[in-house]
């Protein structure tokens, strides 16, 4: 009875909610083509990629098959990254696997062509209901699923382990603002949770979250964040990046010191600004010789870097901009550098290895942060605000390392950001206890798949 009430809820409420994707086909793009798939539609291309397939039938048993896909979903950045080691760790013990990615946004789509390989597939995840969550398992046939951190879809889940299909949860969380909804839905997700094979969540919070929604605590282990595991450098990045850097303020040594705003929400911005125009007032004031400090914002979203240009002039700076190309050298009536707007994807790793002082966004004007594990990672010394509610794990281990810093408000971000960016022992000592921190916790993914792996012999 359940079922059917939440499949007729779901009736109600999806045309709803349509004209809310038309808008975003329409102003993002990248997905228009592909929107046949949220109906298990899938082009000729990728019918072909998969093979001819029969239709599941409850006596099928996937796991005879081993060279059957292994079907991913995950959706934004973050968890993208986190399915793209898993893959990476999957192929180096089993060259031969093939995977079927799945993702429901067009940034999604983009992170996961770099994430693919020549034998996998990349879809569309369908819409959770019963006639085209059957017909997309009919078609991929899957040996096993594996969803990651809080992807959970009703009748999907239920709809693999139905036909044998083990499906697995990796990187598992549970938001503050997810949990009570999940125990209000207990009576819905009991039966959800129990269709998982095994669950790997990040903290024992995520699991003692995850246990109070109904999951069965035989199938729920710690296994720590694979975001520790996700976070790698790119040299041939860093290197072109250092190159558009120095064409606008200058080379290492001519310039600087650099201050970075990764990830920015709309308020960190102007709060950054604002930091950056009072150092260079205090610099001024005390007479300082040498290149001044250089800001760098990378936003968050790339669609809304005209709005961050325009704060960037409105507080009195001229704006070099990666995406037009902009590396000519210019300044200000005071003499002060430019401010770089960083406003490509992919790219962001790479601007936190150049970086001297990092603040990571979505912690101070938004809830959640963006990822913090990567400045670190590149042994800078790394400032958050006080909403980290979606890295909750990992600022408990780095916290407990003394390994970051977070603040409560802008004016201790400035203080903050004054203090690291004059350099010395103490922030040189804060980035190499974060890179140390993060080195230490890596080799969760190898665990987790060697983990997943054997279940489906």
């Amino acid at each position: 009875m359940k079922w059917a009430v939440y499949n007729i809820l779901f009736l109600l409420v999806y045309p709803l909610l349509l004209p809310g994707f038309l808008v975003r086909m329409l102003r993002r793009g990248g997905y228009a083509a592909r929107f046949g798939d949220r109906f298990a539609l899938y082009p000729e291309p990728v019918l072909k990629a998969l093979g001819r397939r029969d239709a599941l039938s409850d006596s099928h048993d996937p796991r005879a098959n081993a060279s059957a896909f292994v079907w991913i979903h995950a959706v934004s950045v973050g968890e993208v990254q986190v399915a793209g080691q898993l893959m990476r760790e999957w192929r180096r013990v089993e060259p031969g696997v093939r995977f079927c990615f799945s993702t429901t946004s067009s940034t999604g789509w983009k992170m996961a062509e770099r994430e693919v390989g020549e034998g996998d597939v990349l879809v569309y995840n369908p819409l959770d209901f019963p006639t085209f969550v059957r017909a997309a398992l009919q078609t991929v046939r899957p040996r096993a699923v594996v969803l990651v951190e809080s992807e959970i879809w009703p009748n999907f889940i239920r709809r693999a382990a139905k036909h044998g299909v083990p499906v697995f949860l990796v990187n598992a969380r549970v938001s503050d603002r997810s949990a009570p909804r999940y125990r209000a839905a207990r009576w819905l997700f009991k039966d959800v949770f129990h269709c998982f094979a095994e669950i790997f969540a990040q903290s024992a919070l995520d699991r003692d979250r995850l246990l109070a929604a109904g999951a069965p605590p035989k199938r729920v282990e710690v296994s720590g964040s694979f975001k520790f595991d996700v976070a790698r450098r790119n040299p041939a990045k860093e290197a072109e990046l250092g190159e558009w850097i120095a064409a606008a303020v200058g080379p290492v040594g001519k310039r600087g010191r650099i201050l970075l705003g990764g990830s920015t929400w709309p308020g960190e911005d102007e709060a950054l600004l604002d930091i950056y125009r009072r150092l260079l007032e205090a610099r001024r004031a005390k007479g300082a010789e040498g290149p001044a400090p250089v800001l760098v914002i990378a936003p968050r979203h790339f669609e809304k870097a005209d709005a961050v240009e325009a704060n960037i002039r409105s507080a009195g700076f001229q704006c070099v901009r990666r995406s037009r190309g902009d590396a000519a050298r210019a300044s200000v009536a005071d003499g002060a550098p430019p401010v770089l707007l960083a406003d490509t994807t992919g790219e962001l790793t790479g601007l936190y290895a150049l970086a001297d002082v990092v603040f990571v966004g979505k912690s101070l004007s938004a809830h959640g942060s963006q990822n913090m594990i990567e400045p670190c990672l590149c042994g800078k010394p790394t400032v958050v605000g006080p909403y980290t509610e979606n890295f909750r794990p990992v600022m408990s281990d780095l916290l407990a390392a003394d390994a970051i810093v977070q603040v409560g408000d802008a004016a201790a971000l400035e203080a903050e950001v004054a203090r690291l960016m004059a350099g010395g022992a103490d922030a040189a000592a804060l980035g190499e206890r974060a890179a140390a921190a993060v080195k230490s916790r890596c080799g969760v993914v190898a665990r987790c798949v060697a983990s997943i792996r054997e279940r489906l012999k």
